[in-house]
């Protein structure tokens, strides 16, 4: 979710909002520090903070915040055991905060610097909402804390794995809208006339040149490749594309155990070696998804994006390797 152009839409509608933010988690709780959710004053809500009886009570305090006009932003500590009948056992500290009309300049400064990636704020309490100043974000820097100083630092914007997804037939498609609501930012391949859905989701670029394995030319460093295209022909051109450019951290395509096997016998007989040969996942999906059905097929190959995503930023494994699978 974008916090700032969610609350900008709101502001602009001229109803005001709350943003709840979980500032500090000890022990066992239903989400991390950092977690956000924007509420508005008909109790309508953006983002999550866990769900559970935790978010239904900060829904209320965001609402009341809201209909009081709170001329101070609340910090408020709940202890998910006894306070709310939840057996995670740790403990959250909110911070709710709210926002008005007059907020919608500082408001929209925000929005910009979030479009335009991640970046990081420091504030202070004293009113209805942090007084935030817009800095550079640190990498590795926390998405939230609060300083023995009393202030509060923040970072925002998502930082999404590039996925350039070959292939617009119903896998492809059905992989577009699973990948909507998920961390990726997805560049959308095929060459075909009329290939493309009328609309697709917002984090998704579309891409017809008549070479799709160009494409992957001017893609990031660490991007997942995921081949479903209509032709094996043009799998196997953007696989050896791929590999050969020794840069990604995941290189897929669709079908069977027999497809892998006269892929990697074709790939070795064009030059390459016999760990370049096999660095790609063939079939693409985790395991156990028995169904042929694109939704299901979608499904298990999400999943498997986001275990990799995980795997590269954790283990930093090398590129290519990390999507190797046996």
């Amino acid at each position: 979710m974008q916090v700032w152009r969610t609350i900008e839409a709101i502001l602009e509608r001229g109803e005001p909002c709350a943003l709840v933010s979980v500032l500090a988690v000890k022990g066992s709780a239903p989400r991390e520090a950092g977690a956000r959710m924007v509420v508005t004053a008909a109790g309508g809500f953006h983002g999550t903070i866990g769900g559970g009886a935790l978010e239904w009570q900060a829904l209320g305090a965001a609402q009341r915040l809201i209909s009081q006009g709170a001329a101070e932003a609340l910090v408020d500590k709940k202890v998910l055991g006894p306070d709310l009948g939840q057996c995670c056992g740790g403990t959250a500290r909110l911070l709710i905060e709210r926002f008005e009309a007059g907020d919608l300049a500082h408001v929209t400064q925000l929005a910009a610097a979030e479009t335009a990636g991640r970046f990081a704020t420091t504030g202070r309490l004293g009113g209805r909402h942090l007084a935030r100043s817009i800095e550079a974000a640190t990498e590795g820097q926390t998405p939230i804390a609060l300083k023995p100083d009393g202030t509060i630092t923040e970072t925002f914007g998502e930082r999404r794995r590039a996925v350039m997804l070959f292939g617009a037939g119903h896998v492809g498609r059905a992989l577009m809208l699973a990948l909507a609501p998920l961390p990726f930012e997805v560049r959308w391949i095929d060459p075909r006339p009329d290939a493309f859905p009328a609309h697709v989701a917002p984090n998704v670029t579309l891409d017809n040149r008549g070479d799709p394995p160009a494409a992957l030319a001017d893609a990031p460093d660490g991007a997942f490749v995921v081949i479903v295209t209509h032709s094996h022909a043009l799998d196997l051109a953007v696989i050896e594309a791929a590999l050969a450019a020794k840069r990604f951290g995941y290189v897929g395509v669709i079908g069977s155990r027999t497809k892998r096997a006269r892929f990697v016998s074709r790939l070795k007989k064009i030059g390459c070696g016999e760990e370049a040969a096999n660095a790609f996942v063939c079939p693409i999906g985790i395991e156990g998804i028995g169904s042929r059905l694109p939704a299901a097929i979608a499904a298990g190959v999400a999943a498997q994006l986001l275990q990799y995503d995980a795997l590269v930023k954790t283990a930093h494994l090398p590129l290519n390797i990390a999507g190797q699978r046996a």
